[in-house]
């Protein structure tokens, strides 16, 4: 697959859209005194050595130096953030999987009947990273995959923890690391991420794209985001980019 830029299907919105600062603050339908739930609260006491390194990787394509990955799991102002703070990813841009061009918008998708998950395109280099420990930090630090469509006070199926594949080597890498987490009984609920096909991906408004860079005081951002990132920063040095 190519770049997203090159898909005909990326769907480009202005910012002519942009909602005011009162919904911002409100953008994925959290209170700010919602409890700390979800990934920064159930995941975050799991350390990154109790997560195995996976059997199954997706091999690098000398011929396509850069790859990409599409991966749901609650708000995507996290997802695009913890991808974007990674050594080796050269973009992760916020969007809309899983359902179709008429209904790829904000105000659509939050109404949970729309078949899509709020997604993250990841375009990175497999020669620094591979899809193998972007699926080890997609399962450690990016969500809690034990949540049945919802994340912590996110609750629907557009926050669906799901694995978008491309191809078959992206969906038995994914299929085969369930497993293992699975067998090594890492989390103490079933694993309840999909695996779906991806058939097209499109770009969410403008205000979403890298909301955490601008708005890193938001309420929400600082109860359930921020500490993601402070939890790939601990457990995986290596690979976070200063």
């Amino acid at each position: 697959m190519t770049h997203l830029k090159h898909q005909p299907f990326r769907r480009l919105l202005s910012r002519a859209s942009l909602f005011s600062v009162g919904v911002l603050a409100a953008a994925c339908s959290v209170a700010v005194n919602a409890p700390l739930v979800g990934v920064a609260q159930s995941t975050a006491s799991i350390a990154a050595a109790q997560f195995p390194v996976p059997v199954v990787d997706v091999a690098a394509r000398p011929e396509q130096p850069l790859q990409t990955a599409v991966f749901a799991g609650g708000c995507f102002w996290g997802i695009e953030a913890v991808f974007e703070n990674l050594k080796g990813v050269t973009e992760a841009v916020s969007g809309y999987s899983g359902g179709s061009a008429e209904t790829a918008t904000y105000e659509r998708t939050n109404e949970g009947d729309t078949g899509h998950a709020e997604a993250v395109w990841v375009t990175y280099d497999p020669s620094q990273i591979t899809y193998g420990q972007l699926l080890r930090i997609y399962f450690s630090v990016a969500h809690d995959p034990t949540q049945l469509n919802r994340q912590g006070a996110d609750i629907g199926t557009q926050y669906r923890s799901a694995i978008f594949y491309a191809n078959e080597e992206q969906r038995s890498a994914a299929q085969s690391y369930i497993q293992q987490l699975t067998e090594a009984q890492v989390f103490d609920r079933p694993i309840v991420t999909q695996l779906e096909p991806l058939v097209a991906f499109y770009e969410a408004e403008d205000y979403h794209q890298d909301y955490i860079v601008h708005n890193p005081a938001n309420p929400y951002v600082v109860v359930h985001d921020l500490p993601k990132l402070a939890h790939l920063r601990q457990e995986f040095p290596e690979l976070y980019r200063n």
